[in-house]
């Protein structure tokens, strides 16, 4: 299957890496996608990043410093 680089500065890039690496065109593209493709999957997800977050939040917290939550607490948040 024919691929075509339309972009001359990309067709520029991929054509250092190549001669760079002593490595066909085809190959030195492939193997930046498959770097490239890695990169991006050992990223943690939103989900992980956002349980991190909330756990360094936790860690920071002081609970004996908090107020208490009885219903009072609860009903003055919604008062005007």
């Amino acid at each position: 299957m024919a691929f075509h680089i339309k972009n001359p500065e990309t067709d520029a890039l991929a054509r250092r890496v190549a001669a760079l690496k002593k490595i066909g065109l085809t190959e030195a593209v492939h193997t930046a996608l498959v770097h490239e493709l890695e990169r991006e999957q050992a990223k943690p997800s939103l989900a992980e990043r956002s349980r991190d977050f909330a756990l360094a939040l936790r860690a920071k917290g002081n609970p004996s410093r908090g107020l208490p939550v009885d219903k009072d607490f609860i009903d003055s948040l919604y008062e005007d």
